[in-house]
């Protein structure tokens, strides 16, 4: 089986990672990514689409076609906002994109990047909990051929990359005391990009995927 994977999210940290990854790895014979503004890469496996509005796919719809992966990297903090703001950049811009890539490709196995904590119950007292778990659950519920969710902790950033958050370089240090004491809440961005390969390729026995299971995938690629 070859990947052809579409990600999203990639002029941020965890996307550009993602992408990374999936360039790097010779069971990923095609990528597309979807953004709002040129990513200034240049891959022979990379193809790329420029569109605003990812809340309407119609107007690129027939070249969505023909993936049998979607990386959602696509994402933003709660810091500052409220539920509603939170809920239609989160659950709705999702579940549109993720609707719409169900629809057109059946066979696809969709991984969705959501974060540790996130609330299942949806009933928590956590806003950003409880609208990732809403987001996860109805994710789960869509006609994939696999949906997975990434619940990653701290991840460590992939070294040369362009879109590392400014704030790494003041935390990056600690990485390998967080590793040692804290082994369940830290992974790297590589990591996360070989665990997504690893469950397109193999599939896995769980849906929700935390740090021990991520790391477990990658080692096993």
């Amino acid at each position: 089986m070859k990947i052809r994977a579409i990600v999203t999210g990639v002029t941020g940290m965890v996307g550009e990672g993602v992408l990374h990854e999936c360039l790097l790895h010779s069971d990923v014979e095609q990528v597309l990514v979807i953004t709002r503004k040129p990513t200034g890469i240049v891959h022979p496996k990379l193809k790329e689409i420029v569109h605003s509005n990812f809340y309407d796919l119609s107007a690129i719809e027939p070249q969505l076609k023909g993936y049998n992966a979607c990386y959602f990297c696509l994402g933003v903090s709660s810091i500052g906002m409220k539920e509603p703001e939170y809920t239609k950049l989160t659950y709705d811009l999702t579940m549109h994109v993720a609707s719409t890539l169900a629809r057109l490709n059946s066979d696809m196995t969709f991984c969705y990047v959501s974060g540790g904590g996130t609330d299942s119950t949806e009933k928590g007292k956590s806003m950003w909990a409880r609208v990732k778990g809403k987001t996860e659950n109805d994710l789960m519920k869509l006609p994939f051929k696999q949906a997975f969710m990434f619940r990653p902790g701290y991840m460590h950033s992939t070294p040369g990359l362009k879109n590392t958050l400014k704030y790494y370089k003041y935390v990056s240090w600690m990485y390998p005391f967080l590793k040692a004491v804290l082994p369940n809440f830290v992974s790297t961005l590589a990591d996360l990009g070989r665990a997504m390969i690893c469950v397109t390729l193999k599939g896995y026995s769980k849906k929700i995927i935390e740090v021990k299971d991520l790391k477990e995938l990658s080692a096993s690629l």
